[in-house]
């Protein structure tokens, strides 16, 4: 059995035939290690790959290493274009393919010889077999012409994907001198234009034609025809033809689909001397012309019109060399290669979703903050959408423009910028909230405000007011203006007094995350020194009074953001130099891990549908994205206070939960919106897109970029 995989590169994808089993998303590496881990798990005996540099995402296609890198089967890479001087990103990708491939297939011997005098590539490991035609027979062009209205006409063909390299401004522009001679000449020029070059410019290069057939008087010879043709109409055309021109502009080309199968036809040929061109058409098999040359093409074109002779020589010879090249005699040649990579493969033992259990150390997504822009207006940030919608109905939070002003300071020290809006936009937005959220009279803040800008309570919980001061806490450093520094160090010290008498545990971890940063930029602040003091040691004793061997935890649940208990506890303790408290944050946390991994290895977060009890059962689903968060960027502050690599592992294992390491094997976060899912179900993704989740992935890609490019340390 044979079937395909499919590169998209749009976000909606093509209709694809029932053969077409899984498609990569071109643009989304996580996609290629995911048909990485459908073929092992799929136990494929062989993966057959297309090369072409400009179809793979990443540098030069690299994000294919990706797939290359986790398969578990012999590889097979037919290349359909070599470059004899690539630049440094092109010869390092296709160094890789060369070494994870058994077999590199060119389609003609000038890409065997650029494999081995370029690339260094054994001879053993290099197989010449010819572009795949259909079998057809020769026939007369006379008898085809009519259904195209063409006939007692002497009829030019050029046909495939239109775009600037097909060079056929030179065919069009030889035109004039070769209808003076013969006047009875008709160009057709068939096939659509390339969906890049239409997506970027539109019809701009077709229509750069069609005035320039009109400026030089030929416009009545040539036929534009923008469509895809189906293979039985292309054969009708090729059967019309009496010679087929190829004047493409770049010699490097390997490769050609449509010369391959024009010549396999029959039909005579003027070329430019691209590799392909040049080895197909020698020995009288076609003619040969400069590049750009179109007086080489009028001479060309007119002494097959003028020799019958001649051009019935040319396509017998090019039919009877076609016959090495049509499609059954093809497929035995890549059966037999097949066979040989897998006779020689060393390939180690399949296992589904290696690469995981394996702790491969992978690229990350790129920043893509369209959905967080979206999101937010005038206000701040919305707390839910309506899958990529905001949701009026439920207004906005302080908890998620606490997180989104965090999230503008971290990405602020990265050096990024989101792409509809300046960052500083973003962050004034953010921290003019948080400001308004303080009521000044309590020294409280309030959490949520209705859409029309009224507040709903007239304080919030303990928790929202601990976010808030790990927001402002962290701007107090970070913020991107001294003015945003300032303020940030007011309202944190407006709202630092309430915090000693907090009783919730979780509220004690925020403030000090936010004592913790506060701290780096005003390290003599007495009141700051003090509240740390009293909260580390509320939750070193809350862990003396639960912890037994069975359940060294804070509480006797794990509820809800429970590695930020552990990370707090860390933190005060390493900046306290306080080594019990050092030694429970990491106990605790190691525990977390272990109840929070499955049988295969995946990161699987407690569930809000219960919760872990100790004595009672533990919650799995629903799954929250910010328990991924809180455990991420907790194992990242370990890692920086250890340099214990095991932590920077976990790290990663929870942050793959996002992009579909996970019970159900579905990614939450949409790179095409630059959205989280609101969490996972037992049956499916919650599919809204809301401020909190997609604030968690974000932060927890900040904080992992952080890890893998350390600019100043953030533990």
């Amino acid at each position: 059995m044979c079937y395909a995989g499919a590169v998209n590169d749009r976000a909606e994808g093509y209709e694809y035939p029932p053969r077409v089993r899984f498609e990569l998303l071109e643009k989304d590496i996580d996609s290629y290690r995911r048909a990485a881990d459908f073929l092992n798990f799929d136990n494929a005996d062989v993966l057959c790959v297309q090369h072409e540099f400009g179809i793979y995402g990443g540098a030069a296609g690299s994000h294919l290493l990706a797939l290359l890198k986790e398969v578990r089967m012999p590889v097979v890479t037919t290349l359909h274009t070599l470059l004899r001087e690539p630049n440094e990103a092109q010869r390092k990708v296709m160094n890789q393919i060369s070494q994870r491939s058994e077999r590199l297939v060119v389609m003609a011997r000038k890409g065997a010889e650029i494999l081995r005098e370029v690339y260094e590539v054994p001879e053993a490991k290099i197989e010449v077999i010819p572009h795949g035609i259909p079998d057809v027979p020769l026939v007369e062009s006379a008898t085809a012409k009519a259904q195209f209205g063409v006939e007692g006409r002497r009829v030019l063909l050029t046909f495939g994907l239109i775009g600037p390299g097909k060079g056929i401004e030179h065919v069009i522009e030889a035109l004039p001198a070769i209808i003076q001679r013969h006047p009875e000449v008709v160009y057709i020029i068939l096939g659509a234009t390339h969906p890049h070059l239409l997506a970027h410019e539109g019809e701009r290069y077709r229509l750069s034609l069609e005035w320039l057939a009109e400026e030089l008087g030929v416009k009545e010879h040539v036929i534009f025809d923008n469509r895809y043709v189906s293979p039985t109409d292309l054969r009708e055309f090729v059967n019309a033809t009496d010679i087929y021109l190829t004047p493409y502009l770049n010699r490097e080309q390997i490769t050609s689909g449509t010369l391959a199968q024009v010549f396999g036809a029959g039909r005579a040929v003027v070329s430019t001397p691209y590799h392909h061109a040049e080895e197909l058409l020698a020995e009288g098999r076609g003619m040969l012309v400069p590049f750009a040359k179109p007086p080489a093409i009028t001479t060309a074109v007119c002494e097959y019109l003028e020799r019958p002779g001649l051009i019935e020589r040319t396509q017998q010879a090019a039919w009877q060399s076609g016959r090495d090249m049509i499609w059954p005699a093809v497929a035995r040649r890549y059966l037999e290669t097949f066979r040989q990579a897998c006779s020689e493969s060393r390939a180690p033992a399949r296992t589904a979703f290696a690469g995981w259990t394996t702790g491969r150390k992978t690229e990350l997504p790129a920043l893509k903050l369209d959905h967080v822009v979206r999101m937010t207006d005038s206000t701040g940030i919305f707390q839910h959408a309506m899958h990529t919608v905001p949701d009026f109905h439920h207004g906005y939070c302080t908890d998620d423009n606490a997180r989104a002003f965090i999230l503008c300071c971290l990405l602020d020290d990265l050096g990024a910028r989101p792409p509809a809006d300046s960052l500083n936009g973003l962050s004034t937005t953010y921290l003019a909230f948080l400001a308004a959220a303080l009521n000044r009279d309590t020294g409280g803040f309030r959490n949520f405000m209705s859409f029309d800008r009224r507040w709903l309570e007239d304080a919030g919980s303990e928790d929202s007011h601990g976010r808030a001061l790990w927001a402002l806490g962290t701007g107090t450093v970070h913020a991107h203006h001294t003015g945003q520094q300032r303020l940030c160090a007011r309202l944190f010290e407006a709202g630092l007094a309430r915090v000693e008498a907090f009783t919730s545990p979780r509220a004690w971890a925020f403030c000090l995350l936010g004592i913790h940063e506060y701290l780096r930029g005003l390290p003599e602040s007495a009141a700051a020194l003090a509240a740390r003091e009293v909260l580390a040691r509320d939750l070193m004793q809350l862990w003396k009074n639960c912890a037994t061997p069975d359940w060294p935890w804070f509480e006797p649940g794990a509820t809800y953001d429970n590695a930020r208990l552990s990370q707090a506890l860390l933190l005060a303790g390493h900046a306290m130099k306080h080594a019990e408290m050092q030694d429970i944050g990491l106990k605790s946390l190691r525990w977390l891990v272990s109840i929070q991994t499955t049988p295969s290895g995946c990161f699987r977060p407690i569930g809000s549908n219960g919760f872990c009890i100790r004595g009672g059962a533990r919650a799995h689903f629903d799954q929250q994205p910010v328990e991924a968060q809180a455990m991420i960027s907790a194992c990242l502050s370990a890692y920086h206070l250890t340099c214990d690599p095991v932590w920077s592992r976990e790290a990663r294992r929870a942050f793959d939960w996002f992009l579909g390491r996970n019970d159900l094997s579905r990614p939450l976060y949409d790179p095409l919106t630059g959205g989280c899912a609101d969490g996972l179900h037992p049956d499916r993704v919650n599919e809204n897109q809301g401020a909190e989740s997609t604030l968690a992935f974000h932060l927890a890609l900040a904080e992992m970029t952080f890890a893998q490019h350390p600019l100043p340390a953030r533990a």
